[in-house]
């Protein structure tokens, strides 16, 4: 099978909650710091996904499984990062990321997800979304480099993908459905900004611009799937359209972030 094929069947074919293919278990550079903490980002917006879906009976068992694989990976990526941090403030910043993952990590588990704690959900994922993303701004000012801050862009590519189908969820929901559509909307614009940036890119290799280019083919599927967003009304079709296109993309696009932080 291609790996056009493969990516278009992968989740709902195999059904299995998508994890990096090559996660050390370690921090090995401060590229590979940047790609873990942009992954970080992504984590809490992936999991607020997941915990909307699972609320709302969409993909069930797939957005079970994804929740825990999320939570599980965010464990054990602070850890690494709390290790590895070169400066005091850096590791200033993933103890306080620590103590707001605590948090948000009580509601993601204290009971069955339910539509009276989406908003706690909402807000715990705000926090710890920008205080991973202080510490990734952190170490991509230790790096000094241009590849640093293609790092630090192409990995947040990922966190918009899953912050537009988690507010796409919320929207859905019914939960504070103005913002959080407004807040999809902003989040397409941003992700559509980042990917000219990254195709015009002088450091983009032909295999990163191979995967922009597939990165594409899945932001048809997926800006499709948002556009049907009715907030206030389930459309368990369009919501399951958005959570697998959304893992979909997410998968290349954690691709071109690992492929710019091997570049050195």
């Amino acid at each position: 099978m291609s790996r056009r094929g493969f990516i278009a069947g992968s989740v709902a074919g195999f059904g299995l909650a998508w994890l990096p293919a090559a996660s050390r278990a370690q921090v090995i550079d401060l590229n590979d710091a940047i790609n873990k903490a942009g992954r970080q980002r992504m984590l809490s917006q992936r999991m607020a996904k997941s915990y909307f879906a699972v609320g709302q009976e969409v993909e069930l068992e797939l957005a079970d499984r994804t929740l825990a694989a999320s939570m599980a990976l965010f464990d054990r990526q602070l850890v690494e990062l709390k290790v590895f941090s070169p400066l005091p403030e850096i590791k200033a910043t993933y103890s306080q990321l620590e103590s707001s993952w605590s948090d948000y990590k009580a509601a993601l588990v204290g009971s069955r997800p339910d539509k009276a704690q989406a908003e706690q959900v909402i807000a715990l994922a705000g926090k710890v979304l920008g205080l991973a993303n202080t510490g990734t701004g952190q170490l991509e000012k230790v790096s000094g480099k241009s590849v640093g801050k293609l790092v630090n862009i192409a990995g947040r590519q990922r966190m918009l993908s899953q912050r537009m189908a988690a507010f796409y969820f919320s929207a859905s929901w019914g939960v504070q459905a103005q913002m959080s559509t407004a807040e999809m909307n902003k989040a397409r614009e941003d992700f559509i900004a980042a990917h000219e940036l990254l195709k015009k890119a002088p450091e983009a290799t032909p295999a990163i611009k191979a995967e922009l280019e597939l990165a594409e083919m899945q932001w048809g599927f997926f800006d499709s799937a948002l556009r049907t967003l009715k907030p206030g009304t389930s459309d368990k079709r369009g919501m399951t359209n958005v959570f697998t296109t959304s893992e979909r993309i997410l998968q290349v696009m954690d691709s071109v972030t690992g492929m710019y932080s091997k570049l050195g």
